[in-house]
Protein backbone atom coordinates (compact mmCIF):
# COMPACT_ATOMS: atom_id res chain seq x y z
CA UNK A 1 0.00 0.00 0.00
CA UNK A 2 0.67 3.43 -0.74
CA UNK A 3 1.28 6.09 1.69
CA UNK A 4 -1.05 8.90 1.36
CA UNK A 5 0.85 12.15 0.40
CA UNK A 6 -1.34 15.31 1.52
CA UNK A 7 -1.39 18.90 0.69
CA UNK A 8 0.39 21.01 3.47
CA UNK A 9 -2.00 22.76 5.07
CA UNK A 10 0.47 25.23 5.89
CA UNK A 11 0.95 26.77 2.59
CA UNK A 12 4.29 26.38 2.96
CA UNK A 13 4.66 24.21 0.12
CA UNK A 14 5.14 25.15 -3.43
CA UNK A 15 1.09 25.07 -4.69
CA UNK A 16 2.34 22.52 -7.03
CA UNK A 17 3.81 19.89 -4.98
CA UNK A 18 2.73 17.53 -2.01
CA UNK A 19 3.71 17.48 1.51
CA UNK A 20 4.16 14.58 3.76
CA UNK A 21 3.86 16.13 7.23
CA UNK A 22 5.36 13.85 10.06
CA UNK A 23 5.22 14.90 13.36
CA UNK A 24 7.41 13.59 16.68
CA UNK A 25 6.65 13.57 20.51
CA UNK A 26 7.80 12.34 23.60
CA UNK A 27 4.32 12.23 25.14
CA UNK A 28 5.93 11.66 29.25
CA UNK A 29 2.69 9.07 29.24
CA UNK A 30 0.38 8.77 26.72
CA UNK A 31 -2.74 8.67 29.54
CA UNK A 32 -1.35 11.21 30.79
CA UNK A 33 -1.21 12.92 27.59
CA UNK A 34 -4.62 12.56 26.35
CA UNK A 35 -5.80 13.77 29.80
CA UNK A 36 -4.41 17.35 29.15
CA UNK A 37 -5.77 17.74 25.77
CA UNK A 38 -3.51 15.84 23.32
CA UNK A 39 -6.16 14.63 21.32
CA UNK A 40 -7.28 18.21 20.40
CA UNK A 41 -3.63 19.30 19.20
CA UNK A 42 -3.33 16.16 17.09
CA UNK A 43 -7.14 16.37 15.73
CA UNK A 44 -5.77 19.85 14.15
CA UNK A 45 -2.24 19.25 12.54
CA UNK A 46 -3.25 17.00 9.76
CA UNK A 47 -0.25 14.72 10.59
CA UNK A 48 0.34 11.97 8.08
CA UNK A 49 3.08 10.36 10.27
CA UNK A 50 3.20 10.36 14.13
CA UNK A 51 6.14 8.97 15.99
CA UNK A 52 6.27 8.89 19.90
CA UNK A 53 7.90 7.94 22.53
CA UNK A 54 7.38 7.24 26.55
CA UNK A 55 4.56 5.75 25.34
CA UNK A 56 4.62 4.25 28.99
CA UNK A 57 1.21 1.62 28.10
CA UNK A 58 -0.04 -1.39 26.74
CA UNK A 59 -0.54 -1.85 22.80
CA UNK A 60 -4.03 -1.95 23.31
CA UNK A 61 -4.15 1.36 25.67
CA UNK A 62 -1.99 3.42 22.79
CA UNK A 63 -4.38 2.06 20.03
CA UNK A 64 -7.72 2.98 21.64
CA UNK A 65 -6.51 6.42 22.47
CA UNK A 66 -5.49 7.07 18.88
CA UNK A 67 -8.27 5.82 17.38
CA UNK A 68 -9.05 3.42 14.59
CA UNK A 69 -8.22 5.86 11.96
CA UNK A 70 -4.25 4.83 12.79
CA UNK A 71 -1.82 2.05 11.78
CA UNK A 72 -0.56 1.50 15.02
CA UNK A 73 3.36 -0.08 15.18
CA UNK A 74 4.16 -0.05 18.61
CA UNK A 75 7.26 -1.65 20.37
CA UNK A 76 6.46 -1.61 24.61
CA UNK A 77 8.85 -2.09 26.81
CA UNK A 78 9.22 -4.85 28.24
CA UNK A 79 12.30 -4.98 30.83
CA UNK A 80 10.17 -2.07 33.16
CA UNK A 81 6.64 -1.76 32.54
CA UNK A 82 5.33 1.39 32.99
CA UNK A 83 8.46 2.86 31.40
CA UNK A 84 9.72 3.68 27.98
CA UNK A 85 8.03 2.73 24.73
CA UNK A 86 8.28 3.77 21.03
CA UNK A 87 5.72 4.03 18.10
CA UNK A 88 5.21 5.18 14.50
CA UNK A 89 1.13 5.39 13.74
CA UNK A 90 0.37 6.58 10.03
CA UNK A 91 -2.77 6.54 8.10
CA UNK A 92 -1.71 3.66 5.60
CA UNK A 93 -0.24 0.45 6.84
CA UNK A 94 3.77 0.13 6.24
CA UNK A 95 5.25 -2.68 4.27
CA UNK A 96 7.83 -3.73 6.82
CA UNK A 97 8.33 -2.88 10.74
CA UNK A 98 11.44 -3.71 12.59
CA UNK A 99 11.56 -3.40 16.50
CA UNK A 100 15.29 -3.86 16.94
CA UNK A 101 17.93 -1.74 16.11
CA UNK A 102 21.21 -4.43 15.81
CA UNK A 103 21.71 -5.10 19.65
CA UNK A 104 20.07 -7.92 21.69
CA UNK A 105 20.59 -6.23 25.07
CA UNK A 106 18.07 -3.46 23.80
CA UNK A 107 15.61 -6.35 21.97
CA UNK A 108 13.01 -5.71 25.41
CA UNK A 109 13.98 -1.72 25.78
CA UNK A 110 10.83 0.20 24.01
CA UNK A 111 13.68 2.52 22.22
CA UNK A 112 13.67 1.80 18.82
CA UNK A 113 11.05 0.76 16.05
CA UNK A 114 11.56 1.09 12.67
CA UNK A 115 8.49 1.18 9.54
CA UNK A 116 9.01 1.01 5.85
CA UNK A 117 6.50 2.88 3.77
CA UNK A 118 6.38 3.16 -0.29
CA UNK A 119 5.68 6.97 -1.37
CA UNK A 120 5.06 7.76 -4.74
CA UNK A 121 8.14 10.35 -6.06
CA UNK A 122 8.30 11.48 -9.72
CA UNK A 123 5.53 8.91 -10.67
CA UNK A 124 7.76 5.92 -9.03
CA UNK A 125 7.25 3.86 -5.82
CA UNK A 126 9.93 4.49 -3.44
CA UNK A 127 10.74 3.24 0.16
CA UNK A 128 10.70 5.54 3.14
CA UNK A 129 11.96 3.90 6.02
CA UNK A 130 10.80 5.78 9.35
CA UNK A 131 12.37 5.28 12.73
CA UNK A 132 11.12 6.42 16.30
CA UNK A 133 13.96 6.04 19.13
CA UNK A 134 14.07 7.57 22.53
CA UNK A 135 17.87 7.00 24.00
CA UNK A 136 18.58 6.85 27.26
CA UNK A 137 18.57 10.11 29.29
CA UNK A 138 21.45 9.04 30.94
CA UNK A 139 23.40 9.69 34.60
CA UNK A 140 27.16 10.58 35.17
CA UNK A 141 29.02 7.67 36.19
CA UNK A 142 25.99 5.06 36.36
CA UNK A 143 25.30 2.16 34.77
CA UNK A 144 22.37 4.52 32.96
CA UNK A 145 25.57 6.44 31.27
CA UNK A 146 26.94 3.24 29.97
CA UNK A 147 23.86 2.45 28.81
CA UNK A 148 22.75 5.35 26.79
CA UNK A 149 26.93 4.93 25.14
CA UNK A 150 26.61 1.24 24.02
CA UNK A 151 22.95 2.52 22.82
CA UNK A 152 24.46 5.22 20.82
CA UNK A 153 27.31 3.15 19.63
CA UNK A 154 24.53 0.87 18.23
CA UNK A 155 22.91 3.81 16.70
CA UNK A 156 26.34 5.01 14.83
CA UNK A 157 26.42 1.53 13.02
CA UNK A 158 22.80 1.66 12.14
CA UNK A 159 22.14 4.85 10.45
CA UNK A 160 24.68 4.15 7.71
CA UNK A 161 22.65 0.57 7.44
CA UNK A 162 19.61 1.91 6.86
CA UNK A 163 20.95 4.61 4.56
CA UNK A 164 22.23 1.75 2.24
CA UNK A 165 18.68 -0.34 2.03
CA UNK A 166 16.42 2.71 1.91
CA UNK A 167 15.37 5.41 -0.83
CA UNK A 168 15.21 8.06 2.04
CA UNK A 169 15.37 7.62 5.96
CA UNK A 170 14.60 9.32 8.63
CA UNK A 171 15.03 9.16 12.18
CA UNK A 172 13.32 10.90 14.94
CA UNK A 173 12.32 11.31 18.80
CA UNK A 174 13.44 12.23 21.96
CA UNK A 175 17.46 12.08 21.40
CA UNK A 176 18.01 13.42 24.88
CA UNK A 177 21.55 14.93 23.87
CA UNK A 178 21.92 18.64 23.08
CA UNK A 179 24.40 19.20 20.09
CA UNK A 180 25.57 22.32 20.40
CA UNK A 181 25.19 25.35 22.97
CA UNK A 182 22.44 26.63 20.40
CA UNK A 183 20.71 23.96 21.95
CA UNK A 184 20.64 24.49 25.49
CA UNK A 185 19.25 27.99 26.94
CA UNK A 186 21.99 27.06 30.10
CA UNK A 187 24.63 25.23 28.53
CA UNK A 188 27.60 26.49 30.60
CA UNK A 189 25.87 25.35 33.57
CA UNK A 190 25.13 21.90 32.03
CA UNK A 191 28.49 21.13 30.50
CA UNK A 192 29.52 18.41 33.03
CA UNK A 193 25.73 16.69 33.11
CA UNK A 194 24.41 13.97 31.17
CA UNK A 195 22.43 15.58 27.53
CA UNK A 196 25.60 17.74 27.25
CA UNK A 197 28.34 15.86 28.05
CA UNK A 198 31.43 16.52 25.61
CA UNK A 199 31.58 13.05 24.80
CA UNK A 200 27.56 12.89 24.16
CA UNK A 201 28.07 15.21 21.81
CA UNK A 202 30.78 13.77 19.52
CA UNK A 203 28.13 11.06 18.62
CA UNK A 204 26.21 13.72 17.15
CA UNK A 205 29.29 15.33 15.25
CA UNK A 206 29.53 11.80 13.94
CA UNK A 207 25.77 11.46 12.69
CA UNK A 208 25.72 15.15 11.20
CA UNK A 209 29.12 14.98 9.72
CA UNK A 210 31.12 13.56 6.91
CA UNK A 211 31.44 9.58 8.73
CA UNK A 212 27.76 9.14 8.99
CA UNK A 213 26.19 11.73 6.63
CA UNK A 214 22.56 11.96 8.24
CA UNK A 215 20.98 16.34 8.07
CA UNK A 216 19.60 17.63 11.14
CA UNK A 217 16.96 18.75 9.60
CA UNK A 218 15.51 21.22 12.40
CA UNK A 219 18.54 23.23 12.22
CA UNK A 220 18.87 23.31 8.83
CA UNK A 221 15.85 24.88 8.08
CA UNK A 222 16.12 27.15 11.20
CA UNK A 223 19.86 28.20 10.98
CA UNK A 224 22.03 29.34 13.64
CA UNK A 225 19.41 29.76 16.08
CA UNK A 226 19.34 29.58 19.59
CA UNK A 227 16.88 26.80 20.15
CA UNK A 228 14.02 26.28 19.03
CA UNK A 229 13.76 24.23 22.49
CA UNK A 230 11.55 21.61 22.44
CA UNK A 231 11.85 20.14 26.31
CA UNK A 232 11.29 22.73 29.64
CA UNK A 233 11.04 21.25 33.24
CA UNK A 234 8.08 20.70 34.31
CA UNK A 235 9.96 22.64 38.04
CA UNK A 236 10.33 26.33 38.41
CA UNK A 237 9.86 29.06 35.58
CA UNK A 238 11.91 27.17 33.03
CA UNK A 239 8.55 27.20 30.28
CA UNK A 240 7.76 30.90 31.07
CA UNK A 241 11.38 31.76 30.74
CA UNK A 242 12.01 29.58 27.72
CA UNK A 243 14.85 28.44 29.54
CA UNK A 244 14.76 24.67 27.67
CA UNK A 245 16.44 21.93 25.64
CA UNK A 246 16.60 20.96 22.07
CA UNK A 247 16.45 17.08 22.45
CA UNK A 248 13.85 16.33 19.78
CA UNK A 249 15.30 15.54 16.52
CA UNK A 250 14.60 14.90 12.55
CA UNK A 251 17.71 13.13 11.45
CA UNK A 252 17.66 12.60 7.91
CA UNK A 253 19.58 11.13 4.97
CA UNK A 254 20.31 13.93 2.25
CA UNK A 255 18.17 13.06 -0.17
CA UNK A 256 14.81 13.66 2.18
CA UNK A 257 16.46 16.33 3.55
CA UNK A 258 16.84 18.26 0.85
CA UNK A 259 12.58 17.94 0.51
CA UNK A 260 11.79 19.37 4.25
CA UNK A 261 10.06 22.60 3.29
CA UNK A 262 9.16 23.64 7.19
CA UNK A 263 9.42 22.97 10.34
CA UNK A 264 8.21 24.11 14.07
CA UNK A 265 7.93 23.45 17.43
CA UNK A 266 4.40 23.28 18.24
CA UNK A 267 4.60 25.20 22.07
CA UNK A 268 2.11 25.16 24.21
CA UNK A 269 0.89 28.46 24.74
CA UNK A 270 1.20 28.51 28.53
CA UNK A 271 2.16 26.07 30.76
CA UNK A 272 -0.89 24.87 31.91
CA UNK A 273 -2.05 24.32 28.19
CA UNK A 274 0.69 21.48 27.72
CA UNK A 275 0.28 18.19 27.13
CA UNK A 276 4.12 16.86 27.90
CA UNK A 277 7.26 18.46 29.14
CA UNK A 278 8.70 18.15 25.22
CA UNK A 279 6.64 20.00 22.53
CA UNK A 280 6.26 18.43 19.00
CA UNK A 281 8.27 18.62 16.37
CA UNK A 282 6.47 18.55 13.08
CA UNK A 283 7.90 18.89 9.25
CA UNK A 284 6.66 19.12 6.10
CA UNK A 285 8.63 16.87 3.64
CA UNK A 286 7.56 18.21 -0.66
CA UNK A 287 6.92 15.37 -2.77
Amino acid sequence: MVIRVSSASTGTADSSGKALRIASVNVNGIRAAYKRGMADWLAARDVDILCLQEVRAPDAVLKDLLGETWQVQHAECLDAKGRAGVAIASRTAPVDVREHIGDEYFARSGRWIEADFKIPVDGEEKILTVVSAYVHSGEVDTPKQVDKYRFLDTMAARLPALAQTSDFVLVVGDLNVGHTPLDIKNWKGNVKRAGFLPEERAYFDRFFGEEIGYTDVHRSLAGEVNGPYTWWSWRGQAFDNDSGWRIDYHMATPELAARAVHAVVDRAPTYDSRFSDHAPVVIDYQF
